[in-house]
């Protein structure tokens, strides 16, 4: 079994979101956050019970924890090198270990932080591993994150999908930009698109996202592409969606316009809220924000092709 290596890194609690931020953008897969602030309110909400791990108790709230995995042919230096100058940057206090970790550990360890959730009025997420969930009149969306991201528990994923169920009309197209684990996509199935398209530079998300539409029983109208959306996807759409930071946003908004229909709507995601203005302010160059939500630090847009070009 090959050796993979764990970064793990120390933060102040306050500072944990815009720590975990930046490391998505180091790696976009395999990575959870340990943080034991709210511990006693989370446990009681998810479980019930008032009996917690003595050692889970002793645990230092003050700080909170990034934990990231390598592939065995990924070098860690560059990673540190670039999580250090933008935590930096950022003035975020912070220490950073190397661990070497087997795979195996990775795959196992991992699947405790994830529990099923309701995503606004008609979805229930769950991982495919857990069975102890009562969808009621909810669409259930299977989801195995494998070790691409996006698991729908993120406040960037689920303003996104509430987004989503706002604006899909039955028998919509949906395009899904960097679409990681094919969450996204996936839901506007069951919420009634007709077909819908991922792509992703990351070929390990790509393939995720084309099993999980198997998962799901919807692969007949989900299609997973690997590489540039530019160079890759054809044609135009009634929903386009962006759940990734907002530098990318930024830079993809000006060729997104040309993948969608005349009333389509584009949905944004995954915009820290200290750049939501700055975003809003540069994509407001080829569309109208028709709507925005903010929460827990995190903002989603909703907007259209601007009728006339902004000078």
């Amino acid at each position: 079994m090959e050796s993979w290596t764990e970064i793990k890194i120390s933060v102040d609690a306050k500072d944990i979101d815009r720590a975990s931020d930046i490391a998505n953008v180091v790696v976009p897969y395999g990575i959870y956050i340990e943080d034991y602030t709210n511990l006693e309110q989370e446990v009681e909400d998810i479980a019930h019970i008032d009996l917690i791990d003595e050692d889970l108790l002793a645990k230092d709230r003050n700080k909170a924890f990034v934990h990231i995995y390598l592939e065995p042919d990924v070098s860690p230096s560059e990673a540190v090198a670039f999580l250090s100058e933008r935590y930096n940057a950022e003035g975020i206090k912070h220490s950073i270990e190397l661990l070497d970790c087997l795979e195996e550990d990775w795959r196992n360890n991992w699947k405790k932080y994830f529990n099923p959730i309701e995503v606004g009025e008609k979805l229930l997420i769950r991982p495919s591993w857990r069975d102890d969930y009562d969808a009621g009149n909810r669409k259930v969306l299977n989801i195995d994150p494998g070790l691409a991201f996006g698991t729908g528990g993120h406040e960037t994923t689920r303003l996104c999908l509430e987004m989503c169920e706002k604006y899909l009309k039955a028998g919509d197209s949906v395009l899904d930009v960097g679409c990681g684990s094919g969450i996204l996509g996936i839901a506007t199935l069951l919420l009634g698109a007709d077909r819908a398209v991922g792509v992703d530079i990351d070929e390990t998300a790509v393939r995720t996202a084309a099993e999980n539409a198997e998962i799901n029983g919807v692969a007949d109208r989900f299609t997973a592409i690997c590489g540039s959306f530019t160079d890759k996807v054809e044609g135009k759409y009634d929903i386009v969606l962006a759940n990734i930071v907002a530098d990318a946003i930024m830079f993809l908004s000006k060729g997104i316009k040309d993948f969608m229909k005349d009333d389509a709507v584009y949905i944004m995601s995954g915009i820290i809220d200290t750049r939501a203005e700055e975003v809003k302010a540069s994509v407001s160059q080829y569309f109208d924000i028709i709507e925005e939500h903010l929460d827990n630090g995190w903002a989603c847009f909703a907007a259209r092709r601007a009728a006339v070009p902004n000078s």
